[in-house]
């Protein structure tokens, strides 16, 4: 076998994943307020981009300035004079006139001055104060000064949270550095409902301390504001506000250690624990409720982001649905050709011009792709407010089951596209304000052959079932997998029971408990009305 030498051409096509493509791609799937902080961040660092500001148009007035002038009624034909000119047109004729001494202006008004201009103490102060308040709230950065820079917010105390509020406490409660240490450590474990982690073991381990040491810290920490703090679990929670009010009792710590059965409605069973009669427990259960079993939830540990949708659908003159982008979400950035032609014919090193001519291609590029962005967003929700216009028309029961791949072939693009464009962003429509991905659904067979349904407008049916049923009637699985069927939906029983989890929705037997109790309730107080207005025959 020889071995030969020979060239051979060779034609191949690949993907090459530049930087600019993959800033492409990364600014798909951003939402709207991570893609606000990155173009801040291409601002800084670009010093070729501008921010594109919404002006008025060169030579046109300002709104308060056309109003003021309209509300004086004065005329001014002198070039340059101002409002005050035109208001008194003898102004200047009347400053510039001598008007000689004291004596001669009395024996002009032929009164005393103190007459004429005198003044109450009160109006002189009052005067005072108003010629000095304009002052003070320049000062204090008001709307007279012009200053953009000025922020309310910088005025408005800061929110305490759950671990400050305790912090201050443990610097009272403990003088000791290393009870002070545990109580630190134990309060960084605190989560925002309040609670500590059920096995705190490990912190004796990892403190060096001893366990008597740790619950003894934990014992003064349980007794901090609010009420229920720094509990294991929530039985112990409750039973720390109960000590606080004084009403922990054996058989309100007997009810308290067994709120299982509370949960279960299983109401003889605590009956017979709590050593109680109908009336002690029903009043035990209601003081129960009263208390709160997230007790650190009332200090706000994570400031909560307003949902801004990117995309609006509204009804359209035709019957149909009119389809348009969020402006106040697309960052409006340009490029100063201006500014980099001016640079070029200065800059004379290479390096210089090198940077220059890198910074001018990524802001074109950005501009580029942030318009390319909006351009997708606007024909992916398109596309899908065309697929699911059942929705939008009629409610969640005729949503039509949706994939990525059938919007991606409508609007020929490509899956990955898509799925990136429907991340993090949400559909305002006249039923609310939902997320792209809401419209994809899986699809579930139809009992009689015909059209698939949607898991969606599946798991509102069954809702829609439970809500309906009657106390002396409850639904089991069984019983809506059979009327589903009937319906025409092809469902089995464990995807009805992970649909029902999925709602949070409890159990038949755990709902017929509820529904039963809660029906008692109201005959029990419905009885005594009706023995109360029966007369004796």
């Amino acid at each position: 076998m020889a071995l030969t030498q020979r060239l051979e051409f060779r034609q191949s096509q690949s993907l090459v994943m530049t930087p600019q493509l993959m800033q492409a791609i990364k600014l798909l799937q951003l939402s709207n307020l991570d893609l606000t902080t990155f173009v801040e961040e291409e601002l800084e660092r670009n010093p070729l981009l501008e921010r594109a500001n919404d002006e008025a148009p060169a030579g046109e007035a300002p709104a308060e300035t056309g109003q003021f002038s309209d509300s004086d009624g004065g005329h001014n034909d002198e070039p340059g004079g101002g409002p005050g000119e035109a208001f008194e047109p003898g102004q200047e004729e009347w400053m510039s006139k001598d008007l000689g001494t004291r004596a001669e202006i009395e024996q002009t008004l032929d009164t005393g001055l103190d007459n004429v201009f005198s003044e109450e103490p009160a109006e002189a102060a009052a005067r005072n104060a108003q010629d000095a308040a304009p002052t003070t709230y320049t000062e204090w950065g008001g709307g007279a000064s012009g200053d953009e820079d000025y922020n309310l917010e910088a005025f408005v105390a800061a929110e305490i949270t759950l671990g400050d509020h305790l912090a201050e406490q443990l610097s009272v409660a403990f003088t000791g550095p290393a009870q002070r240490m545990i109580g630190q450590y134990l309060i960084d474990l605190v989560d925002e409902a309040g609670y500590l982690p059920p096995d705190l073991g490990q912190a004796a381990e990892r403190l060096g301390a001893s366990q008597a040491d740790v619950e003894g810290v934990l014992a003064v920490l349980q007794k901090f504001d609010p009420p229920g703090v720094c509990a294991r679990n929530l039985s112990e929670c409750l039973a720390i506000q109960l000590r606080e009010l004084d009403r922990y009792d054996p058989a309100m710590q007997a009810l308290v250690e067994h709120l299982d059965l509370l949960a279960k409605r299983d109401i003889a069973s605590l009956r017979k624990l709590c050593g109680v009669d109908d009336e002690d427990i029903a009043d035990m259960i209601g003081e129960i409720r009263r208390l709160n079993p997230k007790p650190g939830m009332k200090f706000g540990s994570a400031r909560l982001q307003t949902m801004v949708p990117d995309v609006y659908v509204r009804p359209g003159p035709d019957g149909g649905w009119h389809v348009e982008l969020n402006s106040d979400t697309l960052p409006r950035v340009l490029v100063n050709q201006t500014y980099y032609s001016e640079l070029s014919k200065k800059i004379g090193k290479d390096g210089d011009k090198s940077y220059f001519t890198d910074a001018l291609q990524n802001a074109t590029w950005l501009v580029r792709a942030l318009d390319q962005r909006a351009r997708t967003i606007l024909k992916v929700a398109t596309e899908i407010v065309r697929q699911q216009d059942g929705f939008f028309t009629h409610g969640v029961a005729h949503l039509r089951p949706l994939n990525l791949k059938a919007v991606a072939d409508a609007i020929q693009m490509h899956e990955s596209t898509v799925s990136r464009v429907t991340a993090n962003k949400y559909m305002a429509t006249n039923r609310g304000t939902f997320e792209l991905k809401y419209f994809f659904t899986a699809s579930i067979a139809s009992a009689d052959g015909g059209e698939a349904h949607s898991a969606e407008a599946v798991r509102h049916h069954i809702k829609q079932l439970i809500d309906s049923e009657a106390p002396a009637a409850i639904l089991s699985d069984d019983t809506i997998v059979e009327r589903l069927r009937a319906s025409g939906i092809d469902i089995a029983r464990r995807t009805v029971a992970k649909y029902r989890e999925a709602m949070r929705i409890p159990s038949s037997v755990q709902r017929r408990r509820d529904k039963q109790s809660a029906l008692g309730n109201v005959l029990s107080t419905a009885m005594p009305d009706r023995s109360r207005n029966t007369e004796p025959a």
